[in-house]
């Protein structure tokens, strides 16, 4: 129930964009937001070894950054409103538009097989759109989804899925992934512009909270 003047609440979601236009392909909004996303920063510094002895405090590039996540899906507020598309084929459609963005699409796996079968192969690998992970406007980020898990708990008699935990992995895609003239690279730098402005809004303690009077 959504009581009257409760806040909006904003939903997580997955947005699917065409590179060279910028066009909107899909979202996939999640049914319910999780309450645990896990990130993952691993630090890009000057070398290993001596090298970085001689110089710790030099920094290569952004960091490496991981997402990892578990939400749900449910057809059961679906069923109860007696949604056609959920009776008929419960939450398969949800499921499929999540692993398909693991996949090639169909048309460039017959299209390379025909090239292959005709003498002509296609030696650059098949390029996916960009996938992007919004979580707040703060937060519009690049990234590969690298695992999905799907764990169907539920169906209905005629097996399709009506209930599913899925576990999704992402790694950000940085200017160093996308370099400044891709659209990712582009969006990777507002996410990371965006970050130093929240950083610069977080109040700095005085150091007579740590006990000392000043850095000797």
């Amino acid at each position: 129930m959504t009581f009257f003047g409760a806040p909006r609440v904003v939903r997580g979601a997955i947005v699917v964009i065409d590179v060279a236009s910028s066009a909107v392909l899909r979202v996939i909004a999640l049914q319910y937001n999780p309450d645990v996303v896990t990130r993952t920063l691993q630090i890009h510094a000057v070398g290993d070894g001596r090298a970085e002895r001689s110089q710790p405090l030099r920094l290569m590039a952004p960091p490496s950054e991981s997402i990892k996540l578990d939400a749900e899906l449910d057809a059961t507020d679906q069923l109860e409103v007696g949604d056609a598309r959920t009776v008929s084929l419960g939450i398969h459609p949800q499921l499929a538009a999540l692993e398909t963005l693991l996949y090639p699409a169909a048309s460039d796996l017959l299209a390379r097989n025909q090239a292959q079968r005709s003498g002509t192969l296609e030696i650059a690998p098949m390029e996916a759109p960009l996938t992007l992970f919004v979580w707040s406007k703060q937060r519009i980020i690049p990234v590969r989804i690298t695992d999905l898990s799907i764990t169907e708990e539920a169906f209905d008699p005629g097996l399709n899925p009506l209930r599913a935990k899925v576990s999704l992995s992402m790694k950000v895609l940085s200017v160093n992934d996308l370099g400044f003239q891709h659209k990712g690279g582009s969006l990777y730098m507002v996410y990371q512009q965006a970050k130093e402005q929240l950083a610069s809004q977080s109040p700095s303690g005085p150091l007579s909270a740590l006990g000392i009077g000043g850095i000797p």
